[in-house]
């Protein structure tokens, strides 16, 4: 896959991980507010090399040739275009080959030996009763079947991110829905068609999400499938040094930030500078949710925008992140396939997708593996060794664990932070 060169910005990344006290979902706002109204001109494609298809506005453009949706609007489009304006269909990254990558990676067996203390599981039952935060409705959250359905409805989407060269915040976000081949435009920036970048080239890229645990050698799809799990287990693991059976039995045992959900923390986590693109709702808060804690209203909203097409429906009920254990394993799985500047995605850098620039190499970041992964997640734990009290002590031990029951030699991987600093 290619890596994003211009994706999101960076600038609230920051905020998220500070706030939420874990590391949450880093994909950002736009920088400008979104235009609803249809453009007046839109531009026909030029082939460039790669997977970066570049849009010259080099002279006024005929209203014959307008055909850009409006914000939140949908369309249905043939094969000719989903070939032209999405890089085609590939079988090989269909649902029916996300569940048979998944299966044939972890059984469920081994999964659940994994995680026996997950969050509704009957172990979790033992020894929630009676806490404060015992449901007795709970279910089995972090289940095998919600990760497999994930994946299976992730590997259904692709998503297209583009921009205005040199103006990266002058943005639109597209999805597609490959088995209804319906594509809908998710956000535009206030200024993408305005006169300072209607002339300015456009630069794509198409994250489909079906290259989850499909790209690269087994052994590659392996790593990345451990790389996930292990980065996840960490920010929702329950365990602590003397714990039964070990620290590494209790990962996936929280869904739901503490702070957050006791009330210790009140904040609503809406950022008013995203506050137009993503308004929060009366009475809701957007605290640290699912997998991967899932934080701020901006992050609810985009994905909200992605998974069903409206980001209303997040940003109303944020809850259904915690409640679903699908929809959780969804905007996890989301966000590790997704590039943010200047980061690539934790998912190229395990399969081989990311090549290191000559300024990452100078930081610390020449060596793709899972210690890359934590810096690309949460560039707070840069420079950190597998020592006592560490972060990334428990990250490397759940990688070690879950490779080793997997079969897969991890030995010279750099897994660690040491020496690196943030991208």
């Amino acid at each position: 896959m290619t890596v994003w060169k211009y994706p999101l910005s960076g600038k609230m990344i920051q905020r998220s991980m500070i706030a939420a006290l874990s590391a949450a979902l880093l994909v950002t706002p736009l920088h400008a507010f979104a235009a609803d109204a249809k453009p007046q001109a839109a531009a026909a494609p030029v082939e460039a090399p790669g997977n970066v298809t570049i849009i010259l506005d080099t002279k006024p453009i005929l209203d014959a040739q307008v055909d850009s949706l409006a914000v939140g609007e949908h369309r249905l489009i043939n094969r000719k275009q989903i070939e032209q304006n999405w890089e085609g269909l590939d079988p090989d990254y269909s649902p029916e080959k996300a569940i048979e990558a998944v299966k044939s990676l972890l059984s469920e067996q081994d999964y659940e030996a994994l995680f026996p203390y997950r969050l509704g599981s009957k172990e979790w039952f033992k020894v929630a009763s009676g806490k404060e935060y015992f449901k007795a409705n709970q279910t089995d959250y972090f289940s095998y079947d919600n990760l497999i359905n994930a994946v299976a409805e992730v590997s259904n989407l692709k998503i297209k991110i583009v921009t205005r060269a040199g103006n990266p915040a002058a943005q639109e976000v597209y999805r597609l829905d490959k088995d209804a081949r319906v594509e809908t435009l998710v956000v535009r920036s206030a200024d993408f068609y305005s006169a300072e970048n209607i002339n300015k080239p456009i630069e794509s890229v198409i994250i489909d999400g079906g290259t989850f645990l499909k790209e690269g050698f087994k052994k590659d799809r392996k790593r990345e499938l451990a790389a996930f799990l292990a980065n996840l287990s960490h920010e929702t693991g329950g365990g602590w040094a003397t714990a039964p059976g070990g620290p590494l039995r209790w990962g996936l045992f929280w869904n739901e930030n503490i702070a957050g959900r006791t009330g210790v923390n009140m904040d609503a986590f809406v950022d008013p500078a995203s506050a137009e693109l993503y308004p929060g709702s009366p009475d809701k808060r957007y605290y640290g949710r699912g997998p991967i804690m899932l934080s701020w209203n901006f992050n609810y909203g985009l994905f909200s925008s992605i998974i069903y097409g409206d980001k209303s429906v997040l940003l109303n009920n944020p809850e259904i992140v915690a409640a679903d254990g699908k929809i959780g394993f969804m905007t996890a799985i989301l966000f590790w396939m997704t590039p943010q500047d200047p980061k690539p995605s934790a998912h190229d850098v395990m399969v081989g997708g990311w090549k290191p620039t000559p300024i990452e190499k100078f930081r610390g970041l020449g060596d793709p593996g899972f210690g890359t992964t934590i810096m690309v997640l949460n560039g707070l734990e840069a420079n950190l060794g597998e020592t006592e009290g560490s972060s990334v002590q428990r990250r490397a031990g759940h990688y070690r664990d879950i490779t080793s029951r997997m079969g897969v030699d991890i030995t010279g991987e750099k897994v660690d932070t040491l020496g690196m600093r943030p991208f």
